[in-house]
């Protein structure tokens, strides 16, 4: 992949362009922004640059033909070290970070890339899920970050500034990065071969908040089926919130054991609920709202009987953000949907 392939973030990238080209490019980065935009894309392009033997060491370009650039898109780069959070745990284990308990600081990540660099360059590191960094996790990077190991680079990838510890967040450079536009998410769409047609793509764009994690997600046309049964139960005169629970679950189900597919189902879920009472919250207070044709018709319908005005819409919507911690946390499904959908219930006044 060449720099040319990335669609948007061109700020960030000319600030990373003039870091290199003056020598003042920090050594600890976090970058945050939604899922789905191209974080991680990016953070591989510039490890891609770091890395890259052929070009110069102040530059932000790489060939895109060496041993160096062939193994960063291979991910068996020798000084390109990547941490992400398995998908069975509800946490980053401290293990990848420092090492199995036998073996403290001698292997993991902070071990790692205090080594000297192998093609005798930098050292980068992309530790992706820096939500998931508890307190421990986070206390073991801390003199890494304080004191970096020469000609390093390390990358920490998260959804936003409020969910990284205090500790890291005061340690990095932050980088915030913002969801795509609806013709740059389209564009992806299409490049990904996600929709059948241009048509398709566009209103897949204009449903997923500029992630492209969304719109593969919606592209399936169960999904889309059920999003369109969940606004019409959420909008009905008295929400049958036992069968909110249930059918939900039973989505999230359908994509089978794997426990990072269940989690990113339930928060697409969720996220289609807040939207929802984010949209009946613009309603009654009369600003524009830019819903899609769907989500417009069941918010018309809400109207009908919605009986706690705006802070029960705002209370709705705070209740499905809550509920996508619970996700992350790996909280038991069974429980947090019933609760959810219970406390939706008395919230609305349905």
């Amino acid at each position: 992949m060449q720099w040319t392939d990335l669609l948007g973030h061109q700020q960030q990238r000319e600030w990373f362009r003039t870091a290199i080209a003056s020598g003042r490019m920090a050594t600890s980065f976090l970058f945050v922004g939604p899922e789905g935009i191209g974080k991680r894309t990016f953070a591989r392009l510039l490890a891609k640059a770091l890395l890259c033997q052929r070009t110069g060491y102040e530059s932000l370009e790489f060939c895109g033909a060496c041993e160096d650039c062939a193994q960063v898109d291979a991910s068996t780069h020798p000084d390109l070290i990547e941490i992400f959070k398995p998908a069975d745990k509800a946490f980053i284990p401290i293990e990848l970070l420092i090492g199995e308990r036998e073996k403290r600081m001698r292997e993991g990540l902070c071990h790692d890339i205090s080594l000297r660099p192998y093609s005798g360059r930098r050292k980068v590191a992309i530790l992706d899920d820096a939500d998931y960094l508890n307190i421990e996790g986070a206390n073991s990077l801390l003199k890494t970050l304080e004191e970096p190991p020469p000609d390093s680079v390390l990358i920490l990838i998260g959804s936003n500034l409020q969910r990284q510890l205090p500790t890291i967040r005061s340690r990095c450079q932050a980088i915030i990065f913002r969801p795509l536009s609806l013709d740059q998410l389209q564009t992806l769409i299409e490049r990904n071969a996600i929709a059948e047609t241009p048509e398709r793509a566009r209103e897949i764009a204009g449903l997923c908040a500029g992630s492209l994690t969304e719109a593969k997600l919606l592209a399936d046309p169960e999904l889309g089926e059920f999003r369109t049964a969940m606004f019409e139960m959420l909008a009905a005169e008295k929400l049958n919130f036992t069968e909110l629970s249930k059918s939900c679950g039973s989505v999230i189900d359908a994509v089978g054991k794997d426990g990072r597919a269940k989690r990113e189902r339930a928060k697409l879920l969720l996220r289609g609920c807040a939207s929802f009472y984010r949209s009946v919250s613009l309603r009654l207070t009369g600003d524009a709202d830019r819903s899609d044709a769907g989500l417009a018709s069941a918010v018309d319908h809400a109207m009908q009987s919605w009986s706690t005005g705006v802070h029960g819409a705002v209370q709705c919507w705070q209740r499905c953000l809550l509920a996508t911690e619970h996700v992350d946390r790996n909280a038991n499904q069974a429980s947090w949907l019933e609760d959810w959908a219970t406390s939706l219930a008395q919230l609305s006044g349905k």
